[in-house]
C-alpha cells in the first residue's frame, strides 16, 4: 500500500501546525525519539546522516514519544536541550505525540506503512521520498549508519 505524507499535519515544538507537504521535494526520515532508551545513542548518528546528507536534500524529523517504557518524560524543551548537549543533535524536533494505540500524527499515517502496525518501539524510522511517498520503514534496533538506511537514503535522494 502506497502512503503519502503530503497532507499530513503535525505540531511544531513550538506549537503551530505544520503540513509535511512543507518538505515535499526532501527526503526526510521520520523517527520517534526518548531522551531514557537504550537507542538514545541514536541520536548523535542521525545528526551525522543529516550533517552528511543535507545539502542533497536530506532532513532527519524527530517526534518525541513517550509511549514506549516511559523513556521520554521531559517537556520538549528539555528534549531538545538534552539532544543538543549530550549528542551534538539540532535536527527538527516536534512536539510528543503518540505513536501506538490512540495515535497522533504523524504516525495515524505512518503506521499504515507495511508491515502495518503500531510501531514497535523508540527510534523506528521512516524514509519519506521527495514526492512524500513513504520508501521504506526500518526497526528501532537499526542503527542510522546501517547500509541498508545508507544505500535507500542514497537512492532516495538521487530521485
Amino acid at each position: 500500500m502506497l502512503v503519502n505524507v503530503k497532507e499530513t499535519v503535525v505540531e511544531t515544538s513550538s506549537g503551530e501546525k505544520k503540513e509535511l507537504g512543507d518538505y515535499i521535494g526532501q527526503v526526510l526520515l521520520i523517527v520517534n525519539v526518548a531522551s531514557q532508551c537504550g537507542n538514545t545513542p541514536q541520536y548523535e548518528g542521525l545528526q551525522a546522516l543529516q550533517d552528511k546528507y543535507k545539502e542533497k536534500g536530506l532532513v532527519v524529523l524527530g517526534f518525541p514519544c513517550n509511549d514506549f517504557g516511559g523513556q521520554e518524560p521531559g517537556t520538549v524543551d528539555e528534549i531538545k536541550k538534552f539532544c543538543s548537549s549530550k549528542f551534538g543533535a539540532n535536527f527538527e524536533i516536534f512536539n510528543k505525540v503518540h505513536a501506538k494505540g490512540q495515535t497522533t500524527e504523524p504516525y495515524t499515517t505512518l503506521n499504515k506503512v507495511e508491515p502495518i502496525g503500531d510501531v514497535s518501539w523508540n527510534f523506528e524510522k521512516f524514509l519519506v521520498g521527495k514526492d512524500g511517498n513513504v520508501i521504506a520503514r526500518f526497526q528501532p534496533n537499526i542503527d542510522p549508519f546501517n547500509e541498508e538506511i545508507i544505500a535507500a537514503i542514497e537512492v532516495a535522494l538521487t530521485i
